[in-house]
């Protein structure tokens, strides 16, 4: 990736700061860090914020005695081979599961040849394993007040600690399959090991190719192997804009709302602790997973009521009947009113001028979504922007776009090297500007309408419509958040 004038490719770990940890001086007030976090529409690495936080000790090792003999589940997955990689993304309804201690764990993921023991079954050279998705509170439920060795209230957030917080623990290949977050934005605490992350624009969905199979609330998945993509089945994936950063600990990542990430552990043992910060799109986007739940839970359920495993993924306890999925639907719509008060009458105003603008344009998605974009901006917000993209420097480095090619472009194995795309430089590396994002998404107008059509072209049948693909269309995030919006509006009049 091309480095801008006066700026490294390095993205320094937090604890060369010497300076800084010396004189106990952090570079952003809390106020300042909260101002970046719901202003900053790019990814983003925090230098040099968590340098007096205890959990900055919290290694696995450390965490196995705190936890000593608690059994907890890992993932099992394929490592990849210098053969080559899956063209189809390891996602978690294909996986195993052990459960077992991070004694055990630790123990395994140093090679040990004939281990007992849970992971008895799984050659070290050939899987790794991930501890994902560990909610403190359940976590440690009998030692609240580790909770406190989290500190986010450095970053504007005054009582969160690691109440709010989850835990992950990986050996080397362990990833999380590529995927947007439809609640809030992420901060990611990198305390052991380094994590590769791949990061996509929200605007570039359509080139992600979009899919709630698996289902899970909250999650929307990318059915491209972002690592080893199949351009032949998913062809505008040529046109998504990569962004790569290698975490290291000390630093922690700040993910805005939307943004698609694959995330690979890359070192033999990693820990990271991350928080989802709340924001107020989420009283929409509850409205959204509703509709989601419903129609997913409808037409796989009436599929086959016996194997619900095959879609629902392992996070979702179980499928729920019609008549809770309305329920939940009719309090998600509730709440959002509720919350809305005395500003209900602006929002309504809002989706009105959207139904109008969808009328004249024949429900053209695509129109909807530039004016939202266009039409939401107003100078006071530009202003905190372009003040906030200001704030580029050695304590906070922009993850730029990365001109690294995945394998199946540049014929290779995509290596996990040392580099780190990031950038040091400054005011240019901020929010793109209006106009360049109309005519990004001008591009891509055609691109979910064509993605959609194709996710299937390798089917056994160019005639044969599965479940799936009815249920790629109809929960496309773009089409829920129309139905979002006119069961708002019909409620509103």
């Amino acid at each position: 990736m091309a480095t801008p004038p006066g700026a490294t490719a390095d993205a320094r770990p937090a604890a060369a700061a010497g300076e800084e940890e010396g004189g106990c001086v952090k570079p952003f007030t809390p106020e300042k860090a909260k101002e970046i976090v719901m202003s900053l529409q790019q990814p983003a690495i925090f230098c040099n914020m968590v340098f007096d936080w205890p959990a900055r000790h919290w290694t696995a090792k450390y965490l196995s005695e705190v936890l000593h003999g608690k059994q907890i589940r890992f993932r099992m997955g394929m490592k990849s081979t210098d053969t080559g990689r899956n063209t189809v993304p390891q996602f978690e309804t294909t996986c195993s599961y052990v459960e077992a201690t991070i004694e055990e764990f630790l123990a395994w993921n140093c090679d040990h040849s004939g281990i007992s023991g849970p992971f008895r079954d799984y050659d070290h050279s050939k899987f790794w394993a991930y501890a994902d998705y560990k909610y403190f509170v359940s976590l440690f439920e009998d030692k609240t007040d580790i909770f406190q060795d989290v500190i986010w209230s450095d970053f504007g957030f005054p009582g969160r600690n690691g109440r709010e917080s989850t835990l992950w623990i990986g050996s080397l290949g362990a990833h999380t399959p590529c995927h947007l977050d439809s609640y809030g934005c992420n901060l990611v605490f990198q305390v052991q090991g380094r994590k590769r992350w791949h990061l996509f624009p929200p605007e570039d969905t359509p080139f992600l190719y979009p899919t709630r199979i698996p289902y899970e609330e909250s999650s929307v998945f990318s059915k491209v192997s972002v690592v080893n993509p199949d351009l032949k089945r998913f062809p505008q994936f040529q046109k998504a804009r990569r962004h790569v950063v290698t975490l290291s600990p000390g630093q922690v990542l700040f993910v805005p709302r939307h943004w698609w990430h694959y995330v690979e552990c890359t070192d033999p043992v990693t820990v990271s602790i991350n928080s989802w910060i709340e924001l107020e799109e989420d009283h929409q986007a509850r409205v959204e997973e509703a509709i989601t739940r419903m129609l997913v839970c409808a037409l796989k359920s009436a599929e086959d009521p016996h194997n619900t495993r095959a879609w629902l993924n392992p996070t979702e306890v179980e499928e729920t009947s019609h008549a809770v999925n309305c329920r939940y639907l009719n309090r998600a719509i509730s709440a959002f009113f509720d919350h809305s008060g005395t500003s209900k009458g602006v929002k309504t105003q809002e989706l009105k001028t959207n139904g109008e603008d969808m009328k004249k344009d024949e429900l053209n998605v695509y129109h909807l979504m530039e004016v939202e974009q266009t039409g939401s901006q107003n100078l006071t917000l530009e202003t905190v922007k372009q003040e906030v993209a200001s704030s580029f420097g050695p304590d906070l480095l922009p993850v730029l776009p990365s001109s690294e090619k995945p394998p199946s472009e540049r014929g290779g194995i995509f290596e996990s090297d040392d580099k780190d795309f990031v950038g040091k430089g400054g005011e240019h590396f901020g929010k793109l500007h209006c106009t360049k994002r109309q005519q990004r998404m001008s591009k891509s107008e055609n691109a979910t309408v064509g993605q959609i059509a194709s996710n299937h072209a390798m089917a056994h049948s160019q005639t044969f419509i599965s479940t799936d693909d009815v249920l790629d269309c109809l929960v496309n995030p773009q089409v829920t958040k129309i139905v979002a919006q006119l069961l708002i509006q019909g409620r509103s009049l």
